[in-house]
């Protein structure tokens, strides 16, 4: 189907005039799409949680927010899936810099090995223009396609207890980071242990670091952490009973934003809610997490050409048409049990837009966990589709002190 985006974003909003209340409520509630207001009624089936975050510019060019929440809750669990890639990329980049090795970069050749069973090495990278694997590889696949097994691999080089310990220490405590993503054998105890890693400058060692065992708590006082009426086990047969969430990842809604805020704004938050990472890190990160499939060479996504919105839900993820290039989404989508997410920065550069949207929306009308069974096409990526644009038509008609500078993210 093709649209013009302006024309279909207009649509999501009425005439209504808006106060500064609370903006967001009011362009749901004034909403004329029926699907939209068919999940606002019947917010315990789809625990639609919203952060739509208003960005202004001071004449030199620095931000300030306004955030608008809807229905969020930091104490209600829902399964993040892939969103947790997000932190991990972020806290690679900043163990690579606090270990200051001479030689040691996010390009140096990556060797996994395994230190017990169901642990897999990893020595070639096929997808890599030199056929090996690095941080700085696994980064891009991680934001260009979602991939999995890159994300676990930053996973086993952080090590789960660095991992939670680094982002609880920044003030991200509303989060718990258990386990790798679709890596088949690992329990609760297995992926407390993580692989050993070395790194390599062609034939010399630069730095190895051995298995490691996370002693990390895992407990978050959350609700609903126990769902369902039923779920599907590993041989496929259908049991019972509620689904345990209780020892899965979770970040909440809040802290995925700010995580995200901290490296597309370094400057306007805390120093100690930053990550340690150098200017060419916050160049390599933003050029590609608004990359879409069909720009990248190495890794190459021929199967995901035609397909710009394949890991970008909000404007787009109801359509496989393109992208305009005068529009890029900086992000990190999830979706997995029925949860979708996505958290994003938005830029216009030739509209002279940018907000910050991040949203989360549970569809499984069976309540049966892992049976693949869910409403995703049918509702979650429609809803957050067509929230984006509401939020973008209401951007593109808003008054602003100063245009914003946008140099430097095209």
């Amino acid at each position: 189907m093709k649209y013009t985006l302006l024309a279909l974003a207009v649509t999501m909003c009425s005439a209504t005039a808006f106060t500064q209340e609370n903006i967001l409520r009011q362009l749901l509630e004034n909403s004329a799409d029926s699907l939209l207001q068919e999940v606002l009624r019947r917010p315990e089936q789809y625990q639609l949680q919203v952060i739509y975050t208003q960005i202004d510019r001071d004449v030199d060019n620095r931000p300030s927010f306004t955030s608008f929440l809807h229905n969020v809750d930091p104490n209600l669990y829902f399964y993040p899936a892939s969103t947790v890639k997000m932190p991990a990329a972020f806290l690679a980049l900043e163990k690579l810099n606090e270990l200051r090795i001479l030689g040691l970069d996010k390009n140096a050749n990556m060797q996994t090995g395994a230190g017990r069973p169901p642990q897999t090495a990893v020595s070639r990278d096929t997808s890599a223009e030199d056929g090996l694997p690095s941080i700085a590889h696994y980064i891009k696949k991680i934001f260009l396609v979602s991939d999995n097994d890159a994300y676990n691999r930053l996973y086993e080089f952080l090590g789960q207890e660095y991992l939670n310990r680094k982002l609880h220490g920044k003030g991200y405590g509303n989060l718990r980071i258990l386990h790798r993503l679709s890596a088949g054998g690992f329990d609760v105890e297995g992926n407390r242990y993580t692989n050993p890693v070395s790194f390599y400058a062609g034939d010399s060692l630069l730095y190895h670091q051995g298995e490691a065992y996370s002693a990390f708590p895992p407990y978050l006082e959350l609700k609903e952490q126990v769902r369902g009426v039923a779920y599907m086990d590993a041989d496929g047969g259908i049991v019972p009973e509620p689904f345990d969430f209780r020892f899965k990842n979770y970040v909440s809604l809040p802290d995925l934003l700010d995580i995200l805020k901290a490296v597309i704004f370094p400057e306007a938050v805390p120093a100690e809610q930053r990550f340690n990472l150098t200017e060419e890190d916050y160049r390599f990160l933003r050029r590609y997490m608004s990359m879409l499939p069909r720009e990248s060479d190495f890794p190459a996504y021929p199967e995901y050409r035609d397909w710009d919105s394949y890991v970008k839900f909000f404007l787009f993820g109801d359509s496989k048409d393109s992208i305009p290039g005068h529009i890029r989404i900086f992000n990190k989508v999830g979706d997995a049990y029925g949860f979708l997410t996505d958290v994003a920065y938005v830029v216009d550069f030739k509209n002279k837009v940018e907000f910050l949207l991040a949203a989360n929306i549970h569809v499984n009308r069976n309540q049966t966990y892992n049976d693949g069974v869910y409403e995703y096409d049918e509702i979650g990526l429609p809803v957050l589709a067509r929230l984006g644009r509401m939020v973008y038509a209401y951007e593109l008609g808003r008054k602003r002190a100063y245009v914003p500078d946008l140099t430097g993210l095209e």
